[in-house]
């Protein structure tokens, strides 16, 4: 079943079914209808030779330079061959897939002058799987992603690099296989290509979608730890949560009361305690304001899905073509500066509780660094230095991108968002997060194994949700006994988290909010 692309429904889970799951685009026939309406307008004013930016005009600071009718298509060839700037490493494939996929959604809206054909050939190339290696550094998020969307706009001319088929090859080539023949692009085209918002958009929209994820995985995490610590669960009593009234927090308290609803570790009331530590006792305070800040950035990135972000847009039915600013990504560098810092908020916490099992002045008898054999062996020691190494380095990445405006294009363009460098750091502290809690669940899954060990039943004691996870987790990762390359074990907790089987064995016999 293909997703149908119309500029105005796309939804999150359709850009994941296509970045991830390769599956088919198709042009919804009124979109047809209404590009090529646009694109006939277009050629109406090329004819009457009318002054209008990018189309009889330079860019940027050239925006007062007349270009003639005999010019525009080699203005437009210049500015992606010009503007294909980008450096470092190519996006992963998911990204470049979803950027594809959203230029092309934001083109069927029909407000952007391009002709029906090239539209369609960029969705044969995203259908074919022929994705242009797109550097990861270079965008300034205003005027949108210009650099990285020219080296996809340069793909579809058939010049540059391409991933196909698990190779990189020219351009040309890959589309030769394919049958799909370049484009020459005519006036107001290359400009309709590379000015928007959608690499940031693209790569924001996967990190949200995989930290929703995350902020389930966080509850399981805590709800493991809250076994092995011998946890406190009256904390979580709906009544108190109400009283606050914050959605993220409310869900995540019933989450927990769900997760250690049988439990005989966790219980309301431990005779050895008044009270747990805030990283136990406040894990609905702190994971849901995350929850909340992911809540707002997927507001606002389902808006950005199927937005009209070039410039100038197109209003053939009353004849205006209007100079404006909808490629500025701020609205999206907010959403995911909030979002960075909701991600890496989560991390912070599941290592002060990865830090209360491992130590044993605080970790309620369990033996120091969760091992048996302390001075022979360290156990979980230094998979806490890990842990503390992700957090403090996310602290880094977690500054805020939309504040360092810096001015380009001879001061024409003077304040943009690096909302591009929002979603690429968000991405890098996400991966450190999901290793965090990796870590926190690897140290938890040991803390219950060994109360087993010394005689406290700890496993027998797990409540449904809690023993359908150390189960699942003891299908891929075996308890340390002795010392072992905590590498390789530590790394198998980070794929169960990263390929979602974690949150399925347990959403079996518990769904999560």
């Amino acid at each position: 079943m293909a997703v149908i692309i119309s500029g105005k429904t796309l939804t999150v889970d359709e850009v994941i079914k296509v970045c991830r799951g390769m599956e088919k685009v198709e042009l919804a026939p009124e979109s047809k209808t209404a590009v090529t309406e646009a694109r006939d307008y277009i050629e109406k004013k090329l004819d009457e030779g009318a002054i209008i930016y990018g189309l009889t005009t330079g860019f940027g600071k050239f925006a007062n330079v007349f270009i003639s009718k005999e010019e525009t298509a080699e203005l437009q060839k210049n500015l992606i061959i010009s503007h294909t700037c980008a450096m470092g490493q190519g996006y992963e494939q998911k990204y470049v897939r979803a950027a594809m996929l959203l230029r092309c959604n934001a083109l069927a809206r029909g407000n952007s002058g391009i002709r029906l054909s090239t539209l369609q050939t960029l969705i044969d190339m995203l259908n074919a799987g022929i994705h242009p290696v797109v550097p990861e550094k270079g965008s300034l998020g205003a005027s949108g992603d210009l650099a990285p969307l020219s080296h996809i706009a340069m793909g579809l001319i058939g010049l540059g690099k391409v991933e196909y088929k698990g190779e990189i090859i020219d351009a040309e080539k890959a589309m030769k296989a394919e049958g799909i023949s370049p484009i020459a692009l005519e006036a107001k085209e290359g400009l309709a290509l590379n000015n928007g918002t959608q690499m940031m958009t693209a790569v924001g929209v996967n990190v949200l979608y995989d930290a929703m994820k995350l902020a389930k995985i966080a509850d399981i995490a805590a709800a493991l730890t809250s076994e092995a610590l011998r946890g406190i669960t009256k904390a979580y009593d709906g009544k108190i949560h109400l009283l606050r009234g914050h959605q993220g927090q409310i869900d995540c308290a019933e989450n927990l009361r769900n997760l250690l609803a049988d439990s005989q570790n966790a219980l309301p009331v431990q005779e050895s305690k008044v009270q747990d530590p805030y990283s136990l006792r406040c894990v609905p305070q702190i994971h849901g304001a995350s929850r909340d800040a992911f809540e707002y950035a997927f507001n606002a990135v389902t808006k950005e899905l199927n937005a009209v972000t070039d410039n100038p847009i197109v209003f053939p039915d009353e004849d205006e073509v209007i100079s404006g600013g909808n490629f500025h990504g701020q609205p999206m560098a907010l959403a995911f500066d909030f979002l960075k810092m909701a991600i890496a908020e989560l991390a912070n916490v599941s290592e002060r509780r990865a830090e209360r099992l491992i130590n044993p002045a605080l970790s309620e008898g369990l033996p120091g660094f969760l091992t048996k054999y302390g001075g022979v062996c360290s156990g979980f020691m230094i998979a806490q230095y890990a842990a503390a190494s992700m957090v403090s380095e996310n602290k880094i990445y977690a500054h805020p991108a939309c504040v360092d405006s810096i001015p380009s294009s001879g001061n024409q363009e003077d304040h943009v968002s690096m909302g591009t460098t929002s979603a690429r750091t968000a991405a890098m502290i996400l991966d450190n997060a999901e290793k965090v809690l990796g870590i926190e669940l690897a140290a938890a899954a040991q803390g219950i194994w060994l109360r087993q060990e010394i005689g406290e039943e700890g496993i027998d004691k797990l409540s449904k949700a809690t023993r359908a996870a150390y189960d699942f987790i003891r299908t891929k990762s075996e308890p340390v006994d002795r010392d072992v390359i905590m590498h390789d074990e530590l790394v198998k907790f980070d794929q169960m988290i990263k390929d979602g089987s974690l949150l399925e064995a347990v959403e079996k016999v518990q769904k999560l909010n």
